[in-house]
């Protein structure tokens, strides 16, 4: 099994090649949310496209979501799909706004979501 991974039309993880891979990622949009708290903490979640299951077994790891800024500063979460990445996110947020009231800037909150199945 390949350890690269590109995103199909429909942000299905697909393994590729290393040339394709590389082909893909040079133009990619690989952002799946991105959100910033009032206070300053960024929220973002991107696709890897390198399988980080360093275990042998299981399901390939293709998403991350950290934390940048406050006292979870460069937290990270792992993820297999497009779908658990976005909850992933969206769990984070809610955590950090239920830490500290901080608030979602008020744009950010119309583009949390990305059209995207998994």
């Amino acid at each position: 099994m390949s350890d690269h991974y590109i995103l199909d039309e429909n942000n299905q993880p697909q393994p590729v090649d290393l040339m394709t891979w590389a082909r893909y990622f040079e133009t990619a949009d690989r952002h799946v949310a991105n959100t910033e708290l009032k206070n300053g903490t960024r929220v973002s979640t991107v696709f890897l496209g390198l399988d980080h299951n360093f275990t042998q077994s299981g399901r390939p790891i293709l998403f991350e979501t950290m934390i940048f800024g406050g006292e979870r500063d460069q937290d990270m979460m792992r993820y297999a799909t497009w779908s658990e990445a976005m909850c992933g996110h969206i769990d984070i947020v809610d955590e950090l706004l239920g830490e500290n009231s901080a608030g979602v800037a008020d744009d950010q909150l119309a583009n949390l979501l990305r059209p995207g199945t998994d």
